[in-house]
C-alpha cells in the first residue's frame, strides 16, 4: 500500500526558486521543500576527490558507457518541478538522462559524503527518497564516524564498511574503493 501525502501545493518550492538563487548559493529540493547547502569542508572536498578520482579513471579504463559528475552537477530527480538534488557525486549509465542541464531522472550510482550539517539529510531524508526514486546505488560517505553505508536498492542489501576497509562496487564488479588508501591525507 502507498503512502499517499497531502501537499499544499501553493506552499510547494520549485525548481524554478533554484534556478533564480544568487550565483554561488545553493540549495536542494525535496518533495516541494527547500534545503540551503552548506560550503564543504577541505577534508570533504579531499574525499569527493579521491573518490571521484577512481571512479572516473576506472570508467575511461574500461571504456564505460556510463558518466560520472562530482558536485555540483543539477539533478532533476523526480523529472518534475519539486525535486533537484546535487549529490556529491552521481553515476549515469543512461545518457538519454543527460543534457546540458543536468541528470533528468535517477542516477544509477549516489554518494554522498556526510557533513555535520547534512547527517539527518544523508541518512534520512535523501536515504528514502533516493530508494523510491529509482537510484540504484547509494553510498553514504561519513568522515565523523569513519564509515561507509552502501545501499544497493536494485538487490535490496545494505552493507557497513569502515575507512580500514575495501569497499566492492555492485554497479562496476570489477572495481574496489580502497578508502584505507583514499583517506591516508586525510
Amino acid at each position: 500500500m502507498e503512502a499517499v501525502l497531502d501537499y499544499n501545493m501553493e506552499e510547494m518550492r520549485t525548481v524554478d526558486e533554484i534556478k533564480a538563487l544568487p550565483q554561488g548559493q545553493r540549495a536542494e529540493l525535496i518533495d516541494g521543500v527547500w534545503y540551503d547547502m552548506a560550503a564543504p569542508s577541505r577534508n570533504h572536498q579531499r574525499l569527493l576527490v579521491g573518490i571521484s578520482n577512481r571512479i572516473q579513471n576506472h570508467i575511461t579504463e574500461h571504456g564505460g558507457k556510463c558518466e560520472m559528475d562530482p558536485a555540483p552537477f543539477a539533478v532533476f530527480l523526480n523529472k518534475d518541478k519539486y525535486n533537484y538534488v546535487e549529490p556529491d557525486i552521481s553515476v549515469i549509465c543512461d545518457k538519454d538522462k543527460l543534457d546540458d542541464e543536468g541528470c533528468h531522472g535517477a542516477p544509477d550510482w549516489i554518494i554522498e559524503i556526510v557533513s555535520p550539517s547534512s547527517h539527518k539529510m544523508d541518512y534520512m531524508i535523501k536515504m528514502l527518497k533516493y530508494g523510491t526514486a529509482g537510484v540504484g546505488l547509494y553510498w553514504i560517505v561519513d568522515p565523523e564516524k569513519k564509515l561507509i553505508r552502501v545501499l544497493d536498492y536494485k538487490n535490496e542489501e545494505t552493507a557497513d564498511y569502515t575507512f580500514e576497509d575495501v569497499v566492492p562496487v555492485t554497479l562496476y564488479p570489477e572495481l574496489v574503493m580502497d578508502f584505507k588508501e583514499i583517506t591516508a591525507n586525510l
